[in-house]
């Protein structure tokens, strides 16, 4: 991935393995998912898919992106391989660096490493963290996975881990590692990465206003740290319905929050949006719109192909977005969206 170019929009794909009411056979998901990466690759429109990583829940069974990474690596020549996110907190870190590393080499120089700390209350319990050890951890383990990549041999001293002179092989390909970015979707999150100079990937749960909030305040935080602002990729993660009419696509964005909103219903998961309470789809708010129609209407990016384009074009004037990385809600709407909206965009 090159410089930003505010002036271009930028596209990925942001690929969940969902698998909605286990309708289907766990291969048919990965089937489908492939398939769609061959579209990509074969569209020239977009560049990267970004791959979830998440464990124990039918939202996206996905565990390993280093293993999906490597299929599509095996299938693709150009399109470049995200992890949105590597769940690092989760994993011992050299191992960590180790793989994403391989990944880097066996796909020529492709990866894109998205990290992030997670906060899914199961995978929380199940792999022993704690919410404020975590934090700590998290920070921890990116330094330890970057001074791996950097340092012909690694000797660390930290709080979680002690490694003296450990050789960590192999290298990425890509020198000094892969692009990196750091999943920020709380105002400590945005806050954290800012004064360490990172970039980051933006969350698909938040409202349209709320990514700009965050977006803004995090360009602020790299001025005040002294760290150079202009020039990043920030991609920032949207759901999108797109149908031949604006109605159609209405349905499509309102399925597809009552599943989100019911796949992050766990009253004890920290929420993604802080505005936008996930434990469940029903329900009025003051202005008479249930979750769901909230949700929809203010998360979702819906329309017909001309209305969808549209209001792409409205973010990037109102917000500045310049990366969309893309969650379409169903598969015709990825197909539309490629083939009907991004050329025009482009």
């Amino acid at each position: 991935m090159t410089a930003a170019d505010h002036g271009r929009l930028g596209f990925g794909v942001l690929q969940f393995f969902s698998w909605p009411g286990r309708r289907t056979p766990p291969e048919t998901v990965y089937r489908r998912a492939l398939e769609r990466i061959d579209i990509m690759e074969r569209s020239g429109v977009y560049d990267a898919v970004w791959l979830a990583e998440h464990h124990f829940t039918t939202y996206s069974v996905s565990p390993s992106v280093s293993m999906m990474g490597a299929l599509v690596a095996a299938r693709t020549e150009r399109l470049r391989i995200g992890t949105a996110v590597s769940l690092a907190a989760m994993h011992h870190p050299l191992r960590l660096a180790e793989e994403i590393a391989l990944l880097d080499v066996v796909s020529g120089g492709r990866v894109n490493w998205g990290a992030g700390r997670g906060n899914d209350p199961t995978e929380f319990r199940v792999f022993g963290l704690d919410l404020e050890r975590s934090y700590a951890l998290f920070h921890e383990n990116v330094e330890v996975i970057l001074g791996a990549w950097r340092q012909e041999r690694l000797t660390h001293r930290g709080r979680f881990h002690s490694f003296e002179d450990i050789e960590v092989l192999p290298k990425p390909l890509q020198r000094p590692h892969p692009p990196v970015w750091m999943a920020a979707s709380s105002p400590e999150a945005v806050a954290w990465a800012a004064s360490a100079g990172y970039s980051i990937l933006m969350d698909p749960h938040s409202t349209h206003a709320g990514i700009g909030a965050k977006y803004r305040a995090y360009r602020q935080g790299l001025a005040d740290a002294g760290h150079p602002v202009e020039g990043r990729v920030i991609p920032m993660a949207r759901l999108i319905a797109v149908a031949p009419t604006d109605e159609e696509a209405r349905e499509i964005a309102l399925r597809g929050a009552r599943w989100t909103l019911g796949s992050l219903s766990d009253p004890s998961r920290r929420d993604y949006s802080r505005g936008i309470r996930p434990a469940g789809a029903r329900g009025a708010g003051h202005d008479g719109r249930d979750r769901a129609e909230r949700y929809a209407d203010d998360v979702v990016i819906h329309g017909s192909p001309a209305r969808v384009a549209e209001h792409i074009r409205a973010l990037k004037e109102e917000i500045g977005l310049h990366y969309l990385l893309c969650a379409p809600l169903s598969h015709a709407s990825f197909l539309m969206l490629t083939r009907e909206v991004i050329p025009k965009l482009l």
